[in-house]
């Protein structure tokens, strides 16, 4: 009898520290702590670099067979955010020499970019109607997916190792100008 008594008192512990741990975790409609619902962008603030890009810094790369311009970005510049967003200082110089310098951001998630600001006569200007655009892979000039693409992003999710992104955006390793795929071959959305 005792034997059979321990067993009873054995489930009925396990039961009461069950319904415990259920009663700790709380109903998640009521919490706000729905582990399922989706996750909610919020942008982090953004300030304006504080110098131009650096000369020895910027790293060149390629974007198309049909790109008209040269596209740099500087490598000191690059700052992998918490909210999700890859910021960088991008240089594009057109075919006579003269140079466009902007701030801008990648959101790996959305597949989506965002001009913060450009440099006007050496000092930074905010650029005060951006917005979050698509990136457009099918234009000549698509630097953006090039970027996203060949460094920033490992598919839908930001890359976190800055090692990685200056690995991959080298002349070697730069893989901008492909879509990239999955182990079984298939294209990535």
């Amino acid at each position: 009898m005792t034997q059979s008594f321990q067993r009873i008192w054995s489930y009925l512990a396990c039961v009461l520290f069950s319904i415990g741990l259920i009663a700790c975790t709380g109903d998640p409609l009521i919490s706000g702590l729905d582990p399922f619902a989706p996750m909610v962008f919020k942008e982090g603030t953004t300030a304006m670099p504080l110098n131009p890009p650096n000369k020895s810094t910027l790293q060149s790369f390629y974007v198309s067979p049909q790109a008209i311009f040269k596209f740099s970005v500087d490598t000191d510049s690059i700052l992998i955010g918490a909210d999700g967003i890859t910021r960088y200082i991008v240089v594009m110089t057109s075919p006579s020499g003269d140079q466009q310098v902007q701030y801008e951001g990648i959101r790996c998630d959305s597949f989506q970019w965002r001009i913060y600001g450009n440099l006007e006569e050496g000092k930074w200007r905010a650029s005060p109607l951006s917005a979050w655009r698509a990136i457009n892979s099918n234009t000549p000039n698509r630097y953006q997916a090039a970027l996203a693409q060949g460094a920033f992003c490992n598919f839908n999710s930001q890359e976190k190792n800055i090692k990685t992104i200056l690995s991959a955006l080298g002349p070697n390793g730069f893989t901008g100008n492909t879509k990239p795929t999955n182990s079984n071959g298939l294209f990535a959305n």
